[in-house]
């Protein structure tokens, strides 16, 4: 027995998640790089509000890129590069965020209308303020994706993906293994593409970093493609869904195990970060392969 891969449902690649509102809970964004000046719309900065959610770091860049970058010539396309993104700058230049930043956040994503919430960070600490906030954006059937943690561990999933509301996202490998770096365990909705992911970066640059918070952008990618099909989905048919087109895959270096669910896409995977807690703070961090900002949500 295995794990689940997500391949995404029939005919979902003739639909580039047209106009689908995705909210990235992150650093920000780089609004000069040439990949993310078409689907890049307003956002917020909580840490200043004057300013814009630029980016700082590198990390929500990465993010935005691997679900809706598009690219006329040179360059990448994203899972579904007609959604929109709207930066919401909940971190600093080094990856870290107060709680009370990610939930003003989350209520601007909900007072803006976004269709899905993306948030490639983690923490251990339970905050129940985090959970209400969640938990309101549920109610107004907003999707909310989150990373699982780059840990690897068993049964040990990061805040908020551990929320029954939110799909919480494990990483696969290239070869569709479970990456050693995911956390895993039964609250795992589903696992995607997370190692050696190549997407936008800084400075028109481009980056590959690996990360649950590179699968995490992957599966709301998909999931745009699939409410630009059926936008009436709400968030538990997602999760259904999700689970019903999945695949079985195989934990890493075991022959037998419980079921996962993984997804695959012919386009850009993503990779995922894990945040932490210290002094009241949530930080990130990519701690699978290279470059990547030591303490950013992934």
């Amino acid at each position: 027995m295995g794990h689940q891969a997500y391949p995404g449902p029939t005919g979902l690649e003739q639909i580039p998640g047209d106009r689908i509102r995705i909210g990235v809970i992150d650093t920000g964004a780089d609004y000069s790089h040439p990949d993310l000046r078409h689907c890049l719309s307003k956002g917020i900065n909580v840490l200043s509000r004057q300013m814009l959610p630029l980016d700082d770091n590198g990390h929500g860049t990465h993010i935005a890129g691997t679900i809706a970058a598009s690219a006329r010539q040179n360059g990448i396309i994203g899972v579904a590069p007609q959604a929109i993104i709207h930066p919401v700058k909940a971190f600093d230049h080094q990856g870290g965020a107060f709680v009370s930043d990610i939930i003003s956040g989350i209520d601007w994503c909900v007072q803006n209308g976004v269709d899905i919430i993306n948030m490639s960070f983690g923490m251990k600490t339970y905050s129940k303020a985090l959970e209400e906030a969640v938990l309101n954006a549920y109610r107004q059937g907003i999707i909310v994706v989150a990373s699982s943690g780059n840990e690897g561990k068993q049964a040990e999933v990061d805040y908020p993906a551990r929320f029954r509301q939110v799909i919480a996202v494990g990483a696969t490998t290239r070869k569709g293994r479970i990456a050693p770096f995911s956390n895993v365990g039964k609250q795992i909705d589903i696992y995607a593409p997370g190692e050696k992911i190549y997407s936008t970066w800084l400075r028109g640059q481009y980056h590959e970093l690996s990360g649950t918070s590179m699968a995490t952008s992957h599966v709301s990618g998909v999931i745009a493609l699939m409410l630009a099909r059926k936008p009436d989905l709400r968030p538990r048919q997602v999760k259904l869904l999700l689970s019903k087109h999945a695949r079985m895959i195989l934990k890493p270096g075991k022959r037998m195990g419980e079921p996962r669910k993984s997804m695959r896409s012919g386009r850009c995977p993503p990779s995922l970060p894990n945040p932490k807690r210290r002094n009241g703070r949530s930080e990130c961090c990519e701690n699978a392969p290279p470059v990547a900002p030591a303490t950013v949500s992934r």
